[in-house]
């Protein structure tokens, strides 16, 4: 590990990552390097979850190149200097800000998105000039096999490079000083990637997650609703970290809700051999998620496969506040669906529990929709939508509270991995005698209006 980062030092501190002509050339090499592979990346991700090459393409891959894209086209103007204004106590000269790389930073991974959530944050620190040392996931195995295979054919391991393994080798990464550590995943590891980050003064990025609530009003439309919903809840069989992890509705509209989000169900028939329905991604979770189930709680779903790794997707009603489904984030295919009759009140007991990292309404009423956005604290989310929020790059994403430090995507990811330096110049040809020995009432009274204005 030592190693590893010590070449990685020695090459940014020759100064080439810093240069746009460098970035642009290592970003088109990373496009080239997923179109080149892309039939291996669909196979290594359908052997980890039976994830189709659509659902990779629509949930993993198109990101990424976007991002790519995006950065190629952008990272001249957002690597500018860019002026601001002088005040007047230092008149004259100029202030500007001058973006520069972190150096050589760690990106932790995530197993629900492995493409996603370990590439994307590289080519966001990339951009901004710094090298990569990556640690995906190690449950999705062939995934992180092909991201290592990759990486190592097409750059060299002094610019990027990923380790591969479990938590022995995350522990031993994190003993090591880095300049910017990037972790998506568990709030319990967030924790630990966080006191050890500390010890070295390095500056994080932390994605976790949360309990993600779905408001519906008796106002909403409930046919859209559900199939947003529906469609959300279930991509990536529910292993998706801001899907709507369970739903607050009207009671007045529950019954009807109930019905149209069953019917959504049956018409996607989500199921391997439709190319729509993805795996648990272990035993491990499979019994986690099968513990929260109550039998006469069961809408709709509960059936189980161990051999398979299938879990049927679920709706739970007659849900409250003390079950076990909702004591902690779900990520799997379970919808509970928990009624309120005050609309105040549904938001209470949404503020007694972690700030989420997403949050949605469902309703017709301007006003109730501003009461979602103003009274509770989330990371980002959506009006009569759900999870595509994370598709437009113009919205920073990241959590807040227990779900996350920081943010990323298009310029927000750029800045993650940039340290803005402020730099005031001024020339020598004047000099005000304010600010020297001796100091009198009228010199005093000069820097009061100067420093003020």
């Amino acid at each position: 590990m030592k190693e590893i980062i010590s070449l990685q030092r020695n090459f940014f501190n020759t100064q080439q990552t810093k240069e746009v002509a460098f970035r642009i050339k290592q970003l088109k090499t990373f496009e080239r390097m997923l179109k080149e592979n892309q039939e291996s990346l669909h196979e290594a991700i359908y052997k980890d979850f039976k994830k189709s090459s659509f659902e990779n393409h629509l949930s993993e891959l198109a990101l990424i190149y976007h991002d790519i894209g995006e950065a190629i086209i952008k990272i001249k103007y957002w690597s500018k200097k860019k002026r601001v204004p002088t005040n007047l106590a230092n008149f004259p000269a100029s202030s500007y800000i001058i973006p520069e790389p972190l150096g050589v930073c760690l990106i932790i991974g995530a197993w629900n998105y492995p493409y996603q959530l370990s590439l994307a944050p590289a080519v966001a620190a990339i951009a901004a000039g710094n090298t990569v040392v990556l640690k995906p996931s190690e449950l999705p195995k062939h995934t992180s096999s092909i991201m290592a295979k990759l990486v190592g054919q097409y750059f060299k391991p002094e610019f990027f490079t990923v380790v591969e393994g479990g938590v022995p080798e995350t522990t031993q990464l994190l003993e090591q000083k880095f300049d910017k550590i990037f972790f998506t995943g568990s709030t319990k590891v967030g924790k630990i990637v966080y006191q050890a980050a500390a010890k070295n003064l390095t500056p994080v990025t932390l994605e976790m997650g949360g309990k993600s609530p779905a408001f519906v009003t008796k106002d909403a439309n409930l046919k859209i609703a559900a199939k947003r919903m529906i469609w959300a809840k279930f991509l990536n069989a529910g292993q998706t970290c801001i899907a709507p992890d369970y739903v607050m509705i009207h009671s007045s509209v529950e019954q009807e809700f109930l019905e149209l989000a069953k019917l959504e169900i049956e018409k996607a028939d989500y199921a391997f051999e439709n190319d729509n329905y993805l795996q648990i991604i272990n035993e491990e979770n499979l019994e986690r998620l099968e513990k929260m189930l109550v039998e006469d709680k069961i809408y709709y779903g509960g059936k189980v496969n161990h051999q398979t790794r299938y879990f049927q997707p679920t709706i739970m009603h007659k849900v409250n506040f003390d079950d076990a489904v909702m004591q902690e984030e779900i990520f799997g295919p379970i919808l509970p669906v928990l009624t309120y009759n005050n609309f105040d009140n549904a938001i209470q007991q949404v503020n007694e529990l972690s700030k989420p990292l997403a949050c949605y309404v469902f309703s017709g009423n301007r006003k109730t929709k501003e009461k979602v956005e103003s009274q509770i604290s989330f990371g980002g989310g959506a009006v009569n939508e759900a999870v595509m929020h994370i598709t437009n790059p113009n919205l920073p994403f990241g959590g807040v509270g227990q779900s996350g430090i920081g943010n990323y995507h298009g310029l927000a990811g750029l800045n993650a991995f940039t340290h803005y330096k402020s730099i005031l110049n001024k020339p020598t040809w004047f000099e005000l005698p304010l600010k020297y020995a001796p100091y009198t009432k009228t010199k005093q009274k000069w820097l009061k209006r100067l420093l003020q204005a």
